[in-house]
């Protein structure tokens, strides 16, 4: 009996020890990760991004709120699902740029490139697009106030490269 005992105790060690090596291994893991994670939660919000040059940069799912982006240059940027709440895109270029799904909340957008911009399923509530360029722009699905709509119809032409849909039909303006 006295070596049954003697053998179980050992089990038991070497069950808590391999059970220690796994937890430190997890929490290793979990550190390890950490600052990755944290790289990608990087947002812009009340950032002063004025003129600055962020052409072809990847910021999908980057958050813009308030951030100052007047002249910013965005062309060819992905920023599918990004947020943008309350900023300011004066005389920004956006051509070519992708923001599908983007949320532009109270955006003002006056002046802006979006010429070749795939903006599908994008929600522009309350955005302004006063003299904004959409030629080959495609907003398929996007949900964009009435009024508005009917304003970048007067100017809607174009096909996007990319999408190969007429701006026109993207935003369901009569023929």
């Amino acid at each position: 009996m006295g070596l049954g005992i003697v053998s179980i105790a050992k089990l038991v060690t070497k069950l808590l020890s391999l059970l220690l090596i796994l937890a430190l291994a997890w929490v290793w893991v979990l550190l390890a990760a950490t600052p990755a994670l944290a790289a990608d939660t990087v947002n812009y919000n009340h950032a002063d991004l004025e003129h600055q040059n962020l052409a072809n940069a990847d910021l999908a799912g980057k958050t813009f709120v308030s951030a100052s982006m007047r002249g910013v240059d965005l062309h060819g940027a992905i920023l599918t699902n990004a947020i943008f709440t309350k900023a300011v895109l004066l005389d920004a270029n956006l051509s070519g740029a992708d923001l599908s799904g983007a949320l532009m909340d109270r955006v003002f957008l006056v002046g802006a490139d979006l010429t070749n911009a795939i903006l599908q399923e994008a929600n522009f509530a309350r955005t302004s697009f006063q003299d904004v360029t959409i030629t080959g722009a495609d907003f398929t699905d996007a949900i964009i106030d009435r009024y508005e709509v009917n304003r970048l119809c007067q100017r809607a032409e174009g096909i996007n490269p990319v999408t190969g849909i007429a701006t026109r039909d993207s935003l369901g303006c009569p023929s």
